[in-house]
């Protein structure tokens, strides 16, 4: 088979190389091209020659190209791959440090909540950019496949929006299942049976068996309380099921973002989280983690190249769902996954207009989404909260309404439970004056903000939050490497 696959953001460089092997894993694809695009033209030479070296040590007759122009990118392509970070590490930043100056204390904030809200304001207008040269210029019918965050909020821009067949991807479903199999003692992945539904992020397995045999909330409950490892790191997860009755397919530190019963006071945030890795809690984990993994992969490039030399082990392609996805596409063979797409009543209790993630299945005819899921109620609570906030996000990067804006914020959970409404305006005003360069909805709102930020007698606080760490020296990384390799 032949066929044009763009990648958007491609400069995201050790995800573009998993989602390439992934690919190239299927022995149809092999002919086919890969059109890389980024505004980094660094990153782009940088990824190319790992490409490059793939293809050249496999002896494949794939063709990558790399350009900064992303409607030549796009030209012909019959599907997109977006990875992009509107704003990168630089805005992210922005994200995490002005919301703690209000209270507000993120492990992420990539999704919803103060960080999430204006990454969404980042992304539509760019996400929308893109779907226009789809329409344009890519083949007829080509289909767009969104892996950047915040996942609910960019799908519902392309979808309902842009116009152009869009698929939300994200990989919570699988780990979340991979730790449940673990806590049960599964030998294989295989003999777990999982339904898992809701939002992304805030997806609940409805329905487990382990080889056939139902595993009800007590079970489970034990399991990961008896294990050595996640009974300590996703002490709040497990404080969920208990609650809930079901698993959240999310990470603890994320999920403590969304549910903020468990990060509204500093005091009570120790209690929920764990310190040993940044997913489980910690105060701006994730742009820690991502700032780290930049800064070792400029230092380390020739090992990374390095590595490409390798032969593709077609055992270990991952199970993100892209190269599924196109392997059932275009061969027929029928894929399973989790997917982000508009509801439409597939999930009866939850909004028509939403973007959900539950099972679906793919074939030569498209994706066919499992309808009639019903949730939990407790679970459907938490989902339309994030839902109501989504869909003001999305009408006020649309718009540029920065009142419609403020709103949103005001309505987010762990905001809400922090911040006095007076507080909001502020810390809305002087977030979008810190990203008025990758705001341009806003421009027109942005003296007034930078106005009102003059005369305002809000207080704030210098505060790193309740769990920071600082980021770490290469020299730093290069020891805990070598001790866990120790270790191991």
């Amino acid at each position: 088979m032949s066929f044009k696959i763009a990648i958007i953001g491609a400069g995201s460089v050790g995800f573009t190389k998993k989602l390439f092997t992934d690919i190239l894993c299927v022995p149809e694809f092999q002919d086919v091209e890969f059109a890389l695009t980024d505004i980094s033209e660094h990153n782009l030479e940088m990824i190319k020659a790992i490409l490059d070296r793939i293809v050249e040590s496999n002896r494949l007759p794939t063709r990558v190209t790399a350009t900064t122009d992303r409607r030549q990118a796009l030209q012909g392509a019959r599907y997109i791959i977006s990875c992009v970070r509107v704003g990168g590490l630089e805005a992210y930043a922005e994200d995490i440090r002005i919301p703690l100056k209000y209270g507000v204390d993120q492990c992420v904030g990539d999704t919803i909540c103060a960080g999430g809200i204006l990454y969404g304001q980042r992304n539509i207008p760019v996400i929308l950019e893109f779907c226009e040269d789809i329409r344009e210029v890519a083949a007829p019918g080509a289909r767009f496949l969104n892996y950047a965050n915040p996942m609910a909020m960019n799908t519902w821009a392309a979808t309902e929006y842009g116009k152009v067949e869009t698929i939300g991807l994200c990989h919570g479903v699988q780990h979340g299942a991979e730790q449940i199999a673990e806590v049960l003692g599964a030998t294989s992945l295989n003999e777990l049976g999982y339904i898992c539904s809701g939002i992304n992020h805030q997806t609940w397995f409805v329905d487990l068996s382990l080889n056939g045999r139902k595993i009800g909330k007590d079970e489970l409950v034990a399991a990961f309380e008896a294990h050595p490892i996640f009974s300590k790191q996703e002490k709040l997860r497990i404080d969920v099921l208990k609650r809930f009755g079901v698993y959240s397919t999310e990470s603890n530190g994320h999920l403590s973002e969304y549910l903020p019963w468990y990060r509204k006071r500093p005091e009570e945030i120790a209690r929920w989280i764990d310190m040993s890795d940044w997913i489980h809690g910690e105060t701006g984990g994730y742009l820690r983690y991502s700032t780290e993994t930049r800064n070792w992969f400029e230092t380390e490039f020739p090992q990374f190249l390095a590595s490409a030399e390798k032969p593709i082990d077609r055992a270990k392609r991952s199970n993100e769902h892209a190269s599924h996805i196109l392997e059932a596409l275009e061969t027929g063979r029928i894929y399973r996954g989790h997917f982000n797409v508009k509801n439409n009543g597939v999930i009866t209790n939850l909004p028509a207009d939403a973007i959900i993630e539950s099972p679906g299945f793919v074939d030569r005819f498209g994706i066919n989404m499992v309808a009639g899921i019903t949730l939990p109620e407790a679970c459907a609570a938490t989902c339309t909260s994030s839902i109501n906030v989504q869909r003001m996000s999305v009408h006020a990067a649309i718009s540029g309404d920065i009142d419609l804006l403020k709103l949103a914020v005001l309505h987010d959970p762990l905001v809400g439970a922090v911040c006095t409404p007076e507080e909001v305006w502020q810390m809305v005003d002087e977030m979008v004056v810190a990203q008025a360069r990758w705001l341009p909805q806003y421009a027109d709102a942005v003296p007034a903000a930078r106005d009102r930020l003059a005369r305002s007698t809000v207080k704030t606080r210098d505060w790193a939050g309740a769990a920071r760490r600082n980021v770490r020296s290469i020299d730093e990384l290069r020891a805990e490497k070598e001790r866990l390799k120790q270790a191991i």
